[in-house]
């Protein structure tokens, strides 16, 4: 054989070798799976100069607020909030939205509101969560929101409980381009489940489950990344255990266990777990209980989010339910105009002088660990 084509040879085996490699690591990382590996690539391939400077920009006013006491907002949010709605089919007890106590009037987020929004900030956002109070799924175009945002690079997120997820929907959602969805399991037993998700039926839990993950798999998708969500509360922090190898089993990409907010926790509550690990809230020598989170004055949700309501009214986090500090509504002004205004300026101030003072940061879980 000919000194050149032995090399050939050998070139063309040494290539296809190279290619077997690539394709038995793909089909090996396809099966392990690393969530946190996978939403770091996202973050990393819709990187942009506009986003990354926005970024630097968050933190250093952010830190520089905090050493000078005053508020200082140099940038745009990387992350938001929207409500699709305030409906919900369930009645938790904790829940605002399930025991029908808002005095904020119920409805489904516009997809013109949501359009305007991300023409206007989408650029600088980095993650997106459609979910605050109520039932995402129960908006009839949700699947048409998680798009819009989707196709601007957005990694989106939410949370759901899941009784709306059937064959067709599942198919719908990955194809939408979720990214993440939470799945809220709160006990692996009707009974225990239906503890706190009453009216709920944990049957469509695990179907709408099982149907999320054929999706995926049937349409090749690494995403939505799927987490069980178990809020531990007293009647189910007994099966934890369980939720565990119930989330292995089913194939989901992990298990979160998230700690319980009550309002009403100083003397005691039925929902409060009695694995300290698990509560939010610690007991006195008097009997009494407080929340474990010495209220620092800062807040970082305070520079990099904010949420907005279905119906256009910036608050400023999650913890502000029934958005009595309404900061301003999308439509009778620019995002721009109210995450600089003034009321923003003064709540921030506020926070910066005496957190403790303000009503949704007296059972705010900032400074905590929510997830256990």
């Amino acid at each position: 054989m000919h000194k050149v084509d032995k090399y050939k040879i050998e070139y063309q085996t040494a290539e296809n070798l190279t290619r077997v490699g690539i394709y038995a690591l793909v089909d090996y990382l396809w099966t392990v799976r690393n969530p946190i590996l996978e939403q770091s690539v996202y973050f990393l391939k819709h990187a942009s100069a506009k986003r990354l400077s926005n970024n630097a920009a968050l933190l250093a006013g952010y830190h520089y607020s905090r050493f000078r006491k005053k508020p200082y907002q140099w940038a745009m949010p990387a992350s938001i909030s929207i409500e699709p709605t305030t409906a919900c089919n369930l009645g938790c007890p904790e829940c605002p939205s399930g025991l029908k106590k808002f005095s904020r009037p119920t409805g489904n987020l516009q997809v013109d509101l949501l359009s305007n929004v991300l023409d206007e900030i989408g650029s600088y956002l980095q993650y997106l969560t459609f979910y605050f109070q109520g039932e995402p799924f129960i908006h009839p175009k949700m699947i048409s929101l998680i798009r819009m945002a989707s196709e601007r690079g957005i990694f989106t997120a939410t949370s759901t409980n899941a009784h709306f997820i059937n064959e067709r929907t599942a198919g719908e959602i990955v194809e939408s381009g979720l990214n993440q969805l939470i799945i809220s399991i709160d006990g692996t037993t009707q009974e225990v489940y239906e503890q706190y998700r009453r009216n709920g039926s944990l049957e469509k839990v695990l179907e709408g489950t099982r149907q999320i993950i054929a999706a995926r798999k049937k349409l090749r998708s690494r995403f939505p990344l799927v987490y069980f969500q178990f809020l531990v509360v007293k009647p189910n922090e007994h099966q934890i255990e369980e939720v565990e190898a119930l989330g292995k089993k089913m194939g989901v990409d992990g298990v979160l266990f998230k700690t319980a907010q009550v309002y009403d926790f100083k003397n005691g509550n039925p929902l409060i777990p009695t694995n300290d690990k698990y509560a939010r809230y610690k007991a006195e020598n008097d009997g009494t209980f407080s929340i474990k989170n010495n209220l620092l004055n800062q807040c970082w949700k305070m520079w990099q989010s904010c949420v907005l309501t279905w119906d256009g009214r910036m608050v400023p986090c999650c913890f502000d339910k029934d958005a009595t500090h309404e900061m301003g509504r999308i439509g009778d002004a620019s995002f721009r105009d109210i995450w600089f205004g003034e009321r923003y300026h003064a709540f921030r101030s506020s926070l910066l002088r005496s957190r403790s003072e303000i009503d949704i940061c007296k059972n705010c879980s900032e400074g905590t660990k929510v997830w256990a």
